[in-house]
C-alpha cells in the first residue's frame, strides 16, 4: 500500500472501536514501521489556557479546545499553519510540531490556525492495511479546511465528499451538487 502520509482516515459506519467510531484521522506518518495520526473531531471540555496551567510557567489566554488525538498517550502534539515552526510538513500550509518551545509560541498567537493534542492513534506495522482491507477506513487527501474545521460535522462532511467523489468517478459525472438528492 502507498503511504497515506497527508491522508484522512474516515472511519467508516461499520468501525464500532469506540475510540475511534466517527472519527478523521489525520495521517502524519505511514510507512513500514506502522503509521501515526491525529483524530481531528475529538474535542475536549478543556482549553489550551486551562492546560498550559499545568505544562508551562508561562502564560497562555487561548480558550480553544484540546484535542484528544487518540487512545495512545504520548507528549502534547500540535498541528498548525505556521511553516516557520514547522517539524513536519504533512500538506501545504498544514504541519506538525511536538517540540516545547514550537507549541508554546504557537498557543501564544492568533494569526496561525492551530489545534493542540494530548494522545495520539498509532498502528504497528501491516495494522492499519489490514483494517483497511477489512473496511473499517475510508481515505481521502487531506485538506486544510478540513484539517482545521471546528464544526461537530466533520465526520459527516468528509464522507459526503468521499461519497460525492465515489459517485462522479463511477458514472463520470462531471459536477454532483453537495447534497445529491437535491438533483
Amino acid at each position: 500500500m502507498k503511504s497515506l502520509d497527508g491522508y484522512l482516515l474516515v472511519a467508516s459506519p461499520a468501525l464500532v472501536d469506540p475510540n475511534f467510531a466517527k472519527t478523521v484521522v489525520l495521517m502524519i506518518q505511514h510507512n513500514e514501521e506502522g503509521a501515526f495520526g491525529l483524530v481531528l473531531n475529538r474535542p475536549t471540555s478543556k482549553s489550551v489556557k486551562d492546560l498550559w496551567k499545568e505544562v508551562s510557567q508561562s502564560p497562555c489566554d487561548s480558550q480553544q479546545p484540546v484535542h484528544l488525538g487518540g487512545p495512545v498517550s504520548g507528549p502534547l502534539m500540535s498541528i498548525h499553519a505556521n511553516e516557520a515552526m514547522e517539524e513536519i510538513g504533512i500538506l501545504p500550509g498544514v504541519f506538525f510540531s511536538a517540540k516545547g518551545p514550537s507549541l508554546d509560541e504557537l498557543v501564544r498567537q492568533c494569526e496561525h490556525a492551530y489545534k493542540i493534542f494530548v494522545g495520539h492513534a498509532g498502528w504497528s506495522p501491516g495494522q492499519l492495511e489490514s483494517e483497511i482491507e477489512a473496511g473499517g477506513w475510508l481515505t481521502t487527501p487531506a485538506k486544510a479546511e478540513y484539517v482545521f474545521y471546528d464544526g461537530e460535522d466533520l465526520w459527516e462532511k468528509v464522507n459526503g465528499s468521499i461519497r460525492a467523489s465515489t459517485l462522479q468517478e463511477m458514472l463520470s459525472i462531471k459536477h454532483v451538487p453537495e447534497d445529491p438528492s437535491m438533483n
